[in-house]
């Protein structure tokens, strides 16, 4: 098999893989603002109640097949939940394709767990507004572990970057937090901002600063976006955390190369 085809067969793992877990992320995304098993019990219609069959349990497939309604009670599924699925399996091949291509293997375990997570998060603070410590707090402990397998697998980078990556972005957020009296910043996205600091100054110090800014522009943008369209006022509350998220990945794809070819232009 040549490096080509080696490459479309393991996207297509990484699809695959996303596809499954993200149908997982759906039941966390449903259950866990509730404080919720995320195990047990079995996922069911939530109009009917009747228990999913494993038929029927096919990510994105069975929507498909089931024209999107129950098959018990034909109540209308939502198209959210592929689009879940679908989003961690492009997100999944993205991030598999950074980890290759910046010869980063090491640290695709994280990466993917991130990419989940990340994905369960977002839409939990789109939804509910809050970032759970039943999320947030593990990867506290799961991203310093990621790095440390990534280092083993001779993914050998600066651990004072990533310990710089902290600095940044728990003082950014942290600060706007502290200074708007969480008005501005929400405690759950403090919370996010040190593991997600640390994963970025990992890979870089561009890669943090890039992913930051990124964030706050995206959401600057969204929310004026909002506003015109009169969907959001002043003074309405726009969650934060997905915009971090996304702002993570940015700095993960394209932070070096934004970082690099910026200060190239300054110093030219």
């Amino acid at each position: 098999m040549n490096d080509w085809a080696s490459l479309v067969f393991a996207g297509m793992v990484l699809f695959g893989l996303g596809l499954i877990l993200g149908s997982f992320g759906n039941v966390v995304i449903a259950r866990v603002p509730e404080g919720k098993s995320v195990v047990r019990p079995r996922s069911a219609c939530p109009a009917c109640g009747t228990q999913i069959l494993g038929r029927d349990n096919i990510p994105v497939i069975s929507w498909l097949i089931l024209r999107a309604r129950c098959r018990a009670c034909g109540e209308r599924i939502s198209a959210r939940y592929p689009l879940v699925e679908l989003s961690a399996g492009v997100v999944f091949v993205l991030l598999g394709w950074w980890a290759w291509q910046s010869d980063s293997l090491g640290l695709l375990p994280l990466l993917l767990a991130w990419g989940l997570v990340g994905l369960c998060l977002a839409m939990i603070d789109a939804d509910h507004h809050r970032l759970p410590d039943a999320l947030t707090l593990p990867m506290l402990l799961v991203t310093p572990a990621g790095l440390l397998l990534a280092q083993l697998l001779g993914d050998d980078r600066s651990w004072l970057d990533a310990a710089w990556g902290v600095v940044i972005w728990l003082g950014a957020i942290g600060g706007l937090w502290a200074l708007s009296r969480g008005r501005g910043m929400g405690l759950g996205d403090v919370k996010l901002a040190p593991s997600l600091g640390a994963l970025l100054g990992w890979i870089g110090l561009g890669s943090a600063v890039v992913g930051l800014l990124a964030a706050f522009i995206v959401g600057a943008l969204i929310g004026i976006t909002l506003m015109l369209v009169h969907r959001a006022g002043r003074r309405s509350r726009i969650a934060f955390g997905p915009f971090l998220l996304l702002g993570t990945l940015i700095g993960v794809l394209v932070g070096e190369p934004i970082s690099a070819a910026y200060w190239s232009g300054f110093v030219g």
